[in-house]
């Protein structure tokens, strides 16, 4: 069964991925958790932001 994320829900789901590898970057992890990170999330988008969201690395604001 071939699962397909199109329209306006793949773009949103684009703009999210994205904006979790903007924050990931901007984390205070190290190098390698941030490249696991990435990685991650462009190889499971839907789940890895769920996931990322839940346990991911914190920005360096806070």
């Amino acid at each position: 069964m071939d699962v397909e994320v199109g329209g306006l829900l793949g773009l949103i789901l684009l703009v999210l991925v994205v904006w979790a590898i903007v924050q990931t970057i901007q984390s205070r992890s190290s190098t390698g958790a941030k490249v696991l990170w990435i990685v991650f999330l462009l190889l499971v988008p839907a789940i890895g932001f769920i996931v990322w969201l839940i346990t991911g690395p914190r920005s360096a604001k806070s």
